[in-house]
């Protein structure tokens, strides 16, 4: 993954290697499911625990998806105390959206506007 300066902040831009790999990540349903549930969580991130009862997984079941979505950088882990904390990796994904969209349609305006207003 590669870093380029912005005016006000720093954006993550992605490499056709490090967009392979998120979208690899994301290729299986449980660990799709544990990333849109980092993504409603937000910043804070969710314990495994918590993680774990929400969508009904086994902690090995759940430690390999996890490990698979870090190693894609799609989210990060924090620890505090005995527990620890996943979240999305929130620039990584807004990266991969734009990384999907950049050249979309030939640059005719409007066409390649997300559903949702919503942005992270």
């Amino acid at each position: 993954m590669r870093m380029t300066s912005m005016p006000d902040a720093m954006q993550t831009v992605l490499n056709d290697t490090d967009a392979v790999k998120a979208l690899a990540a994301l290729a299986q349903g449980n660990r799709l499911a544990v990333f849109r549930l980092l993504v409603v969580a937000g910043p804070g991130g969710l314990s495994v625990g918590n993680i774990a009862e929400s969508l009904g997984l086994a902690n090995a079941t759940l430690s390999f998806h996890l490990k698979e979505l870090a190693n894609a950088g799609l989210i990060t882990a924090r620890q505090e105390g005995r527990y620890i904390y996943y979240a999305a990796a929130i620039d990584k994904m807004n990266a991969l959206i734009g990384f999907l969209t950049e050249n979309c349609c030939g640059g005719v305006p409007g066409l390649c506007e997300p559903v949702s207003p919503r942005k992270c």
